[in-house]
């Protein structure tokens, strides 16, 4: 079982004379927080465990997943500095956090943010802000899930480009497995496609972990 630290409740609200009256845009949980690091591979919270939390990452990439009825793992979201999750309608999570890599997270108290944000518009704004951010990738990942092999992996490189902001090249901090799990299909259909597209002279594999996007239009069109 992946092990994983706790948050200390004690330390996600700052002394109150260092504790802005009105957050910054963005810097609610960073007001509020606390840093906690994770290693690699570690559990951040369990599929179905209590959502007290609200997490933004800091430093490295987290995943998150859902074990299925037949026991293949389906990854949701890859996370990238920046990025809140843990936000839950329910009281539980739906989904697993795991680090890809060592990571750094800023944890804040679920109730505390929500009791926050009913007195505050600019707190409730921008935890809106998060949600629909979240919920618009949650949508680009189904219409994703629905294409062809070729297309899956286009439009998964063409994703990882613009969440890295590299017109260029994408450095893949996940693993292929990773990467078959997030787009439905196996190891092997991913391997195979990545080798097509690079044939095609779309992309360029010059390591596992290091994609050059040589024909970004054709990507597109793909995607399309």
């Amino acid at each position: 079982m992946l092990m994983r630290t706790a948050p200390h409740t004690t330390s996600t609200s700052p002394p109150p004379h260092t504790q802005p009256s009105v957050p910054e845009p963005g810097g609610l949980i960073e007001a509020m927080g606390a840093q906690i690091p994770f290693a690699r591979n570690a559990e951040i919270y369990g599929e179905g465990e209590p959502a007290e939390y609200v997490y933004k990452l800091t430093r490295g990439t987290v995943r998150t997943s859902k074990i299925l009825a037949d026991g293949r793992r389906q990854i949701g979201a890859f996370h990238f500095p920046g990025d809140v999750f843990g936000l839950e309608v329910g009281d539980e999570h739906t989904f697993s956090a795991e680090a890809i890599s060592d990571v750094t997270v800023l944890v804040a108290k679920r109730s505390t943010l929500l009791a926050r944000a009913a007195r505050d518009t600019s707190v409730s704004q921008e935890l809106w802000s998060a949600t629909g951010q979240e919920l618009h990738r949650m949508q680009e990942h189904l219409l994703l899930l629905i294409k062809s092999a070729e297309e899956r992996v286009a439009g998964f490189l063409l994703e990882m480009a613009a969440r890295s902001r590299s017109l260029q090249v994408v450095e893949l901090p996940m693993s292929r497995q990773d990467i078959a799990d997030y787009l439905g299909l196996t190891i092997e259909t991913v391997s195979r496609t990545f080798s097509q597209l690079e044939s095609s002279s779309a992309i360029a594999v010059p390591t596992a972990r290091r994609i050059e996007l040589r024909n970004r239009s054709a990507l597109a069109k793909l995607n399309s």
